[in-house]
């Protein structure tokens, strides 16, 4: 069942149910995570832009033009975390994890050196990531790339298509690794990456829209 949310924006429906993740995310978490963390972004964000002209744009207009605006921070944090969250959990399932196929694997062996090089990289960039943020694999003026972003930052409003994503703010993990981050990290690379999702990512080419 999705919270509701009253406003413009909307919380999105789970790709799988509470507990389909476990035992590497478990509905506890996301419980936590989806239906409180995520539904508090949302929330503000209604608030923050109620009876302005950004009530009427879609979300990744939105983010677009409060990016780098100091008086439109607030919005701008809460609608690149709904936009980053919303894409989160459709780059886990349940079926996932193992090695990418067909054209997004030759592409990663020819931008990134293969599965294991990729695998070792994305990692290092979630693991390393100060703080609160997220690692992210993105296609970028034609080669991919992976690269960390702090606190709500996205990709999307740096010329990027993401294509898979990694929540390493605490509240992802805590309740059910506490501190061990790389832990986390590497059973969701391992048992939980939706490389399907990637590739439609990929074939689509569009940084934001299909997203949230």
């Amino acid at each position: 069942m999705t919270p509701k949310t009253d406003g413009p924006f909307k919380l999105p429906r789970l790709p799988w149910a509470e507990d389909a993740l476990e035992p590497v995310v478990t509905a506890k978490t996301i419980a936590l995570h989806y239906g409180k963390h995520h539904k508090a972004y949302v929330d503000k964000l209604n608030e923050l832009v109620a009876g302005t002209r950004l009530a009427d744009l879609p979300l990744e207009d939105v983010i677009a033009q409060a990016a780098g605006d100091a008086g439109n921070k607030k919005i701008f944090n809460n609608a690149a975390q709904h936009w980053n969250h919303s894409f989160f959990w459709n780059c886990l399932s349940p079926k996932g994890g193992g090695n990418p196929s067909g054209e997004l694997a030759r592409r990663i062996d020819a931008d990134l050196g293969g599965i294991d090089s990729f695998r070792q990289a994305f990692e290092k960039s979630a693991v390393e990531c100060f703080g609160s943020g997220w690692a992210w694999l993105v296609e970028r003026d034609g080669k991919l790339e992976i690269l960390s972003t702090a606190n709500a930052a996205t990709p999307i409003t740096l010329g990027a298509t993401p294509l898979l994503t990694i929540d390493v703010w605490e509240h992802a993990y805590y309740a059910d690794y506490e501190n061990r981050r790389p832990e986390f990290v590497k059973a969701v690379i391992g048992k939980l990456l939706n490389w399907d999702f990637a590739q439609q990512r990929l074939e689509q080419g569009n940084p934001g829209r299909k997203a949230a």
